[in-house]
Parts: structure tokens; sequence; C-alpha cells
């Protein structure tokens, strides 16, 4: 089936395996999902700025997610790899960062039938998730990109 053959109001997502939760978002956001390799670590940076890799010949700095939700940066395993989304704004220098993840990403097709919002818990309003949804048997989060992008903006500067 072609991306033409799917209807306007279906979109093509992926749930992103964290520790605890599982984030969903818009496949057009994700550029590549790549092997686990340590970042390299950047001085006076919070403990969720994990630090740079080198993707495509060019630094991308690398998150994770639970711990800029507050959370201890889960511990790396075989499973691990890094997520490397397209930023939405201009804020992060090379306009891409990383995220880790426990595992590979898993395509979804999404519509008003399958998602329905799911108000069962509340998040800081300046932090980076949106909201909740329901879905079939999960409830995955959404992440507010615009915010992760200028937390991330705002440690390359000050590191």
């Amino acid at each position: 089936m072609s991306a033409a053959d799917v209807p306007s109001h279906e979109l093509y997502s992926l749930l992103i395996p964290l520790a605890q939760e599982r984030l969903i978002v818009p496949r057009a956001c994700v550029a590549e999902v790549v092997t686990w390799q340590a970042p390299e670590k950047v001085e006076g940076v919070p403990p969720w700025y994990l630090g740079t890799i080198s993707w495509s010949g060019r630094p991308v700095p690398v998150i994770s997610f639970e711990a800029a939700c507050g959370q201890p940066v889960p511990a790396p395993g075989t499973r691990t790899r890094i997520v490397v989304f397209v930023a939405l704004s201009n804020q992060v220098t090379g306009g891409y960062f990383g995220v880790i993840t426990q595992g590979f990403p898993q395509l979804v097709r999404v519509n008003n039938d399958v998602v329905k919002s799911d108000p069962s818990r509340s998040f800081p309003e300046r932090g980076p998730i949106l909201c909740q949804v329901r879905m079939l048997n999960e409830s995955p989060l959404i992440p507010d990109f615009e915010h992760l992008e200028q937390m991330i903006s705002e440690e390359s500067r000050a590191a």
C-alpha cells in the first residue's frame, strides 16, 4: 500500500518505547533510528542532556526523555536505540536531536477511531509532555517537541 492509498484522516505514527512509557509521534518527525552509541559528554549540562553523537557527519544532541521529565536516566541495554528527530523549530543547532529508547519504535496508523483523549493524568504546563492519549490497550504520551527543543537549545548555548 502506498501513501496515496492511506485515507487522509489517518497518520503514520511511531510508538517509541521508553523505560516505563511509550511516546507516540508522527512518522515524518523521525529521521532515523540508530544503534546505541554512548554520547560524547558535555560539561555543565543537566543529567537529561546525555551529550552528542555524530550522525551523518554532524553533531546531534542526545537526551533522555525520562530524565527530562524528572525521572532517572535508564541504563542502556541491548535493545537501546537512539531515535533521531527532525527539529520542528530552528532552535536546535543542526536541525536534529536524539532521544534514547528502550527498543525499536513500532509503526502504527492512527485515526479518530483508534486514538482518544486520555485525561486520567495531568502533566506540568511547561514540561516535555503535551498530553496522554488512549489507543487500543495502551496510553502513550505525546511529547512537546517545541519545549524539548527549547530545553536542548538553552543547554547547548550554556555548554
